[in-house]
């Protein structure tokens, strides 16, 4: 689950960044508001990478999702990839948890198969 989740979010840092840059030629906000947000959310991004098997690391990553998906309120297209690395999102905790759940069985088998020969 760590190396799907990851690679997703290690995607949202860029799409976070490149998200400030076109938040940046907005005249409604200031520059400084725009990168104080969005480097938030780029650390965040990245240290969500180390965090993702520690208690509260998905529900944080969910957390992330929902404000991606708000940011499109300022920049509307993020509405699109917020949806986008949601699904993501869901499909690497989903399947992540499947690839470790398998993981763990066939190492079992296969210490069983040892043990009886």
């Amino acid at each position: 689950m760590r190396t799907l989740c990851a690679s997703t979010l290690l995607g949202e840092f860029f799409v976070i960044g490149f998200a400030g840059l076109v938040a940046m030629k907005l005249d409604d906000v200031s520059m400084a508001a725009v990168w104080t947000v969005c480097g938030a959310g780029m650390v965040l991004s990245l240290l969500l990478c180390g965090m993702i098997t520690r208690p509260g690391g998905v529900q944080l990553g969910w957390a992330l999702q929902v404000a991606l998906v708000l940011s499109g309120f300022v920049v509307p297209m993020m509405f699109i990839l917020g949806l986008v690395f949601g699904g993501l999102w869901w499909a690497s905790v989903h399947y992540g948890r499947r690839m470790d759940e398998d993981k763990a069985r066939w190492a079992a088998e296969r210490e069983a198969g040892e043990a009886a020969a």
